[in-house]
């Protein structure tokens, strides 16, 4: 295993860390793991020189704590440092840091959480949490050791993301969304640095963008891999991109087996800051811009067009609508668009039409919203 340095800390990081999100389950039922086959893969990840595990309080349903708890007896928790999460939207008094925090504890029988993060900080949940007094708390608890680092992950905009950096000095790391195609989406490449530049680890989710960059790509997109004459796995190509940049301190996968979790321990033993060749980061660009045409919908996800008066979640669909078409995902697309309210879908749309006269892309989007829903539904 290849190790990477971790922010401003002595402390080296395996260049691949493991997101107990994803596990084998029973099916019908993801809170149900199979216990046997995924303490398997954890410990052969230990064993294999993975020292980052990360969960949070609910992934798989409420199970991934207290099975990551079991998985880590025999001296397993102590040859790793454990990350997990706050759910930020559950707390609606400062008494509930305490209360969930030592649950969190209790669920993975522990008695100190490494890094505890921030769980996907968007739009007011900072500004609430300070309301809350959770920098105090967080301060208390790093003071009696019961945490050991204050850390937060990620879901919106650049601004937002170099205010929160900058607003407390007791970070140590951010958790982003951060591959090849999402180098402007979200905090993207220039959060990226903005953080590693102020001392912060940087550790990159979804690499793989959910494992559309792993499967079978489109026609056209491999036609461009294939331009590089190189054998390498759509996975290994997209990890490989990450562990180029000395900013990304950790890539974090969610694998689903046995077999992904080896594929990716061999790709973290080739990895390495400046491993790629300049026509290696070429190509990858190159296959950036063939996905990126296959964009049905010019949206930036600029947001102008929100509040929606009605409540429609305008940028949100036309992203899965996009997402659907880009990597030929449909049943991914469709997946997603269960998650979308009755009352936050098109059929709420009064075809007003502000959100058009807002649009800098001038985007026909009442068209638009019927056409991914009738593709989405």
């Amino acid at each position: 295993m290849k190790y990477r340095k971790f922010g401003t800390s002595d402390w080296k990081v395996s260049a691949l860390g493991f997101g107990i999100m994803r596990m084998p389950h029973h099916e019908g039922d993801e809170s149900r793991l199979l216990e046997e086959e995924c303490r398997s893969m954890v410990r052969h990840a230990i064993d294999s020189g993975v020292n980052y595990i990360d969960t949070a309080y609910n992934y798989h349903g409420g199970g991934s704590e207290q099975f990551l708890g079991r998985a880590l007896d025999g001296g397993y928790r102590d040859r790793v440092r454990l990350a997990t999460k706050l759910p930020c939207w559950m707390i609606e008094s400062g008494a509930d840091f305490d209360r969930i925090f030592d649950e969190q504890l209790e669920r993975l029988k522990t008695d100190r959480i490494d890094y505890y993060l921030l769980h996907g900080l968007q739009r007011d949940w900072w500004d609430q949490l300070k309301d809350y007094g959770y920098r105090e708390w967080a301060e208390r608890r790093i003071a009696d050791g019961r945490i050991g680092h204050a850390a937060f992950s990620f879901h919106d905009r650049l601004p937002l993301f170099k205010r929160i950096v900058d607003e407390w000095d007791l970070w140590s790391m951010a958790l982003v969304m951060y591959n090849y195609m999402d180098v402007q989406y979200q905090a993207g490449a220039e959060g990226v640095k903005y953080a590693f530049d102020r001392g912060l680890a940087v550790v990159a989710m979804e690499p793989l963008r959910g494992g559309l960059l792993a499967g079978k790509p489109p026609a056209s997109v491999k036609r461009v891999f294939d331009r590089s004459g190189i054998s390498r796995t759509p996975a290994d190509w997209a990890l490989q991109w990450l562990w180029d940049q000395p900013e990304v301190s950790c890539v974090l996968s969610g694998m689903s087996s046995m077999e992904q979790l080896r594929q990716n321990i061999a790709s973290a033993e080739r990895s390495g800051v400046g491993t790629l060749s300049d026509q290696e980061r070429d190509l990858l660009a190159a296959v950036r811009e063939e996905y990126s045409s296959k964009k049905p919908v010019d949206c930036t996800g600029c947001r102008y067009c929100m509040p929606c008066p009605e409540g429609v979640a305008i940028p949100h669909i036309l992203s899965i609508y996009n997402l659907g078409r880009m990597y030929e995902a449909e049943d991914t697309a469709r997946w997603h668009y269960s998650f979308v309210g009755e009352e936050n879908r098109p059929g709420a749309c009064t075809e007003c039409g502000q959100c058009m006269e807002k649009c800098p892309q001038h985007l026909d989007i009442v068209e638009l919203l019927r056409t991914a829903h009738t593709c989405l539904a």
